[in-house]
């Protein structure tokens, strides 16, 4: 199975095997947003990824 290549665009693995992503919606349409909101999006998300997900993304990792 090959590995879905939108999907690991939008994720990085870390020196220690965590799977991180950008939180979503923040490219646009944010004026309305408080800025704690939008301070917050900027930081990335740890990702959690079951085995079944995992192994339908990334079959390779």
């Amino acid at each position: 199975m090959k590995t879905n290549k939108s999907y690991t665009k939008r994720i990085r693995v870390t020196r220690t095997g965590k799977l991180v992503a950008r939180k979503p919606g923040q490219n646009h349409f944010n004026a309305k947003q408080s800025g704690g909101q939008r301070r917050a999006k900027r930081r990335a998300v740890s990702l959690a990824l079951s085995a079944r997900v995992r192994r339908r993304f990334l079959p390779g990792a």
